[in-house]
């Protein structure tokens, strides 16, 4: 087969092992990632979020529910009603009682402000008398006149130099149920956002509340889905809309939805005390970064593994040609390059000659009555000699010289850089090598002679031209009696 083609073979099996093994860890690769996208966001919708938003809500009632619950029962305490029913005589009674509240639950602050008397207490004592003509009493009067028993809003508080504060507003009645006044305790809403951050971080979700009406009540610092502030109607944040009509009243439950082309998981809860909406998001992103992270790996450990095993395939495949190439020039009996080798070292040497003009001689050398020794011997015998003698031959020359078997008991010698003269010397001391030697087979000495036929390049000369004068000159060595060397001096 020729060379070219034999490469070309190469090449398309290179590339079909190349489309196979990249395709297969390419399918391989695609479908582990997408079982594990999918094991993955189901973990994140039936598992994780909801154990998420479990947690928070316990987190909840011990950070915002709290306070609900401490100006519940302050609502209902018979010290509050006793003392308002009794004409409110002591107000450092009051002033002791909402201190006593706000130290020991920590709140930020603590009042009641009567219906009486329009007193507005606190724990540093009577701080204003509120006024349904003033625009910052107007929450009392709304309290006041709400069918719920109480209300979370957020508002200035006046007794600490106007702080931003988280008020829980609870109704107050006398034991026949009639409105005494309004009591509650206040957070500061920087406190709020900083609980609101602080489960962002610990839990890696987005965590924001929203009312009964579908508005965003309460976030973090930097905002709630895609940035929203609190008062943004659901409806308005992309994504969001159909996730505010799906909401029941009182009821959470679990969505996905998608903005600007990315993957968000939701889940739902209502909290009754505050009754709000808890929503906890998170983001596909940073859900599958693992998985996409592996699937990374994979195709760059594909690539890697793939021209690694392309190499070898390569490397292998070339030895083996190699290999091939070698028995086909070769001659496994006496390891010398046959006729096929030959041709192609003594083509470049005849090349090289001519182009530097210098001379080549060829000795064409026959083993005498080598028939006889075979059926005297056995063949054995004779591949003995055949190796002995072409392992005596390569020690007696250069590395240049080109040396092969012709075939059978005929060896061929290309002499580089030597005339007729230099090539007749090198011929008779191979003659007289070989006609010394003995060649051990099975406890018995054998020995050879051998014939040489002679030539000399000359300038119109080709390989073919060359080898038949050798030959002619070798015929004549054997019609002279054999053992010796004859040169072609024909025209």
């Amino acid at each position: 087969m020729p060379l070219r083609t034999t490469r070309k073979a190469q090449i398309c099996l290179l590339l079909i092992l190349l489309t196979l093994q990249l395709g297969g860890f390419l399918a391989t690769s695609l479908i582990s990632y997408h079982v594990a996208r999918d094991n993955i966001r189901q973990n994140i919708v039936d598992t994780e979020l909801p154990l998420t938003s479990d947690t928070i809500y316990s987190e909840i009632q011990k950070d915002l529910i709290r306070p609900t619950i401490i100006s519940s029962m302050m609502s209902r305490d018979t010290f509050v009603r006793d003392w308002v029913m009794s004409g409110e005589q002591d107000v450092g009674q009051m002033t002791r009682y909402l201190r006593e509240i706000q130290e020991h639950y920590a709140a930020f602050t603590s009042f009641f402000i009567s219906e009486q008397t329009h007193v507005y207490y606190q724990a540093k004592g009577i701080l204003k008398h509120v006024d349904q003509q003033s625009p910052r009493d107007t929450w009392y009067f709304r309290v006041r006149d709400m069918q719920e028993p109480y209300e979370i809003n957020v508002d200035v508080d006046m007794a600490n130099q106007d702080r931003l504060t988280f008020f829980i507003n609870y109704k107050v009645f006398d034991y026949e149920h009639r409105f005494i006044g309004a009591t509650g305790v206040g957070l500061t809403v920087d406190s709020v956002i900083k609980l609101i951050d602080d489960y962002q971080q610990r839990y890696e979700r987005n965590v924001y509340f929203v009312d009964t009406n579908g508005n965003v009540v309460l976030t973090g610092s930097k905002g709630g889905p895609q940035g929203a502030h609190a008062g943004l109607a659901l409806k308005e944040i992309q994504g969001l809309k159909s996730i505010q009509e799906s909401l029941s009243h009182n009821h959470g439950g679990r969505f996905t939805y998608r903005e600007q082309g990315r993957g968000h998981f939701l889940n739902v809860r209502f909290i009754p005390e505050l009754n709000w909406y808890l929503f906890v998001d998170k983001h596909e992103e940073s859900a599958l970064a693992e998985a996409r992270q592996t699937l990374y790996l994979n195709l760059i450990t594909c690539l890697v593994v793939s021209f690694l095993v392309l190499v070898l395939v390569y490397l292998s495949m070339r030895r083996y040609h190699q290999h091939i190439e070698a028995l086909a020039t070769t001659d496994t009996l006496t390891e010398l390059p046959n006729r096929r080798g030959f041709n192609m070292l003594a083509t470049q040497a005849l090349n090289e000659a001519k182009r530097d003009q210098l001379p080549l001689s060829a000795l064409l050398i026959d083993l005498d009555h080598f028939k006889v020794l075979n059926d005297t011997h056995g063949h054995l015998a004779g591949d003995e000699v055949l190796r002995g003698f072409a392992q005596a031959l390569q020690r007696d020359l250069r590395q240049s010289d080109i040396i092969c078997r012709w075939g059978g008991e005929e060896f061929i010698l290309l002499l580089k850089g030597n005339d007729a003269q230099e090539a007749r010397h090198l011929a008779e001391k191979i003659r007289q090598s070989v006609e010394k030697a003995r060649f051990a087979f099975n406890g018995t000495q054998l020995s050879i002679t051998t014939s040489i036929g002679l030539s000399e390049l000359r300038p119109s000369d080709n390989l073919d031209r060359l080898i038949g004068r050798a030959d002619r000159a070798l015929y004549r060595a054997k019609q002279s009696g054999r053992n010796r060397v004859c040169e072609d001096h024909t025209q």
